[in-house]
């Protein structure tokens, strides 16, 4: 009964407007930690580039929580537009959270796994950009959803592999004899693999999103 009162009233347009700003931060951050892993000097410039996109991303998922609370007609049950809005911010978090450790252990040089992990976290986020605006038409874009969200958690899954490498290299390179250098490196790719997580997170949402609605 629900769903059909929901099909012949108007949806509220602007929470689509508002995911799809959420999915720019998303990628905008991705881009800063990319750009961070690099290393050198101007790390400590991407970790606040990445602080700010983060910010942005919070105050974009506050405009939604009251947004659900003012409505009375919205596109999707409130509970999965708070679920789907939560897990994006999740993962924009999650890549401060991996700044931050990033300048407490002062790093400015990282593993070429590190690397790897921030281009599939590029990838990963550009596919949720993709997938984002696809969501104002579910039934007709059900099956290039579904696409995009199979990818993301083969991306997830890619991650994984690669951290358990890193992880490996680290042990038996940089950090054969020193242990600190083991702490601060496990802290980032424990970090860096969470975020890919959080993606999938959203992955997983938004497939469910497809799966009620078809």
């Amino acid at each position: 009964m629900l769903g059909w009162f929901q099909k012949i009233m108007p949806r509220e347009e602007r929470f689509f407007d508002m995911f799809e700003r959420h999915a720019g931060c998303l990628k905008d951050g991705a881009n800063a930690l990319r750009a961070m892993l690099e290393g050198g000097p101007k790390t400590p410039e991407f970790c606040a580039k990445i602080a700010e996109h983060e910010h942005q991303a919070d105050l974009i998922t506050e405009e939604v929580m009251q947004a659900i609370r003012r409505s009375f007609i919205t596109p999707f049950d409130r509970g999965d537009i708070r679920g789907l809005i939560t897990s994006m911010d999740d993962a924009i978090d999650q890549m401060n959270k991996t700044a931050k450790a990033v300048s407490l252990f002062d790093v400015e040089k990282f593993e070429p796994q590190m690397r790897q992990i921030g281009d599939l976290i590029i990838k990963t986020a550009a596919l949720t950009g993709e997938a984002v605006p696809l969501l104002r038409a579910l039934a007709t874009n059900a099956p290039r959803l579904n696409v995009i969200t199979a990818e993301i958690v083969h991306l997830e899954e890619q991650t994984d592999q690669v951290c358990l490498e890193g992880l490996k290299a680290l042990l038996h390179g940089p950090a054969k004899n020193d242990a600190l250098v083991y702490i601060k490196g496990s802290e980032i790719y424990d970090h860096l693999e969470k975020v890919a997580d959080c993606f999938q997170d959203v992955a997983n949402r938004i497939s469910g999103l497809v799966i009620e609605h078809l």
